[in-house]
């Protein structure tokens, strides 16, 4: 197979260009209307169990996953660090993303990532047109959210739930939640990026509709610590997901 890692200098595509576009104007508005009321009742265990049922249920969603601290790869080679990854997400499993990534410890590129049923096409670096995954990358868009799967359990299985209180956060009052969260369950909301750890989760809950509209963690990588940050914002829009133009062979 060709090194498809070979990469060069940052480059704009045609379909990294639309998508950084259309997900910055539709995405994290803190003036989105909310429901205030009724408030879901200020205990920890009632919050998470609504919190459930609310992730469990989502047709859509926005997604903002960033990356800080030791690096963490999406490659078998260990050449591609992640950055961040912003994307849609419609249920079943459709999904398209930008991902940052920083190659080799320094230049920064930006790959579109698209996934439809069982399908995965991912942008060559070089040429930037859009084939299926290669080979020794594991990036799956549609992973970095699953409600069925991945945060309905999530939030059923949470242990040591705590209620720091209401916070203001993106302009709107959240229960902020502490819990600890499972190694296998945290292996499926991040995509397989955290694994073979329990991990302590600060969220931030809508208090009338239980939806998780921010999360942050640190983990483990190699001894080295990782801190990643959510954002998850537009549930229930209708987002346009189709197969990328230009497709290679």
């Amino acid at each position: 197979m060709t090194n498809m890692i070979a990469i060069r200098p940052l480059r704009r595509y045609a379909f990294i260009a639309a998508a950084t576009a259309a997900l910055a104007a539709c995405g994290g508005d803190s003036s989105e209307s909310e429901p205030t009321e009724p408030t879901i009742p200020p205990d920890a265990q009632a919050i998470v169990d609504a919190s459930a049922v609310a992730m469990g249920d989502t047709e859509s969603v926005r997604f903002e996953l960033r990356r800080s601290g030791a690096p963490v790869y999406i490659d078998q080679v260990e050449q591609l660090a992640l950055n961040s990854v912003i994307g849609q997400f419609e249920v079943p499993g459709s999904a398209q993303a930008v991902i940052e990534v920083e190659v080799d410890g320094g230049l920064i590129s930006e790959l579109g990532a698209v996934a439809l049923d069982d399908e995965i096409w991912l942008s060559n670096p070089i040429t930037g047109v859009f084939e299926p995954l290669p080979a020794g990358i594991d990036v799956d868009p549609s992973l970095f959210f699953d409600p069925e799967n991945g945060w309905q359990p999530l939030m059923e299985d949470l242990t040591d739930v705590e209620l720091v209180g209401i916070e203001e956060r993106d302009g709107a009052d959240r229960y902020h939640v502490t819990a600890t969260a499972p190694a296998e369950r945290v292996e499926v909301v991040t995509a397989r990026l955290v694994r073979d750890q329990d991990v302590e989760i600060d969220f931030w809950i809508q208090p009338v509709t239980g939806e998780v509209r921010a999360a942050e963690f640190t983990a483990d990588v190699g001894g080295d610590e990782v801190a990643w940050a959510l954002e998850l914002s537009e549930y229930g829009e209708d987002f346009d997901i189709e197969p990328p133009e230009g497709l290679g062979s």
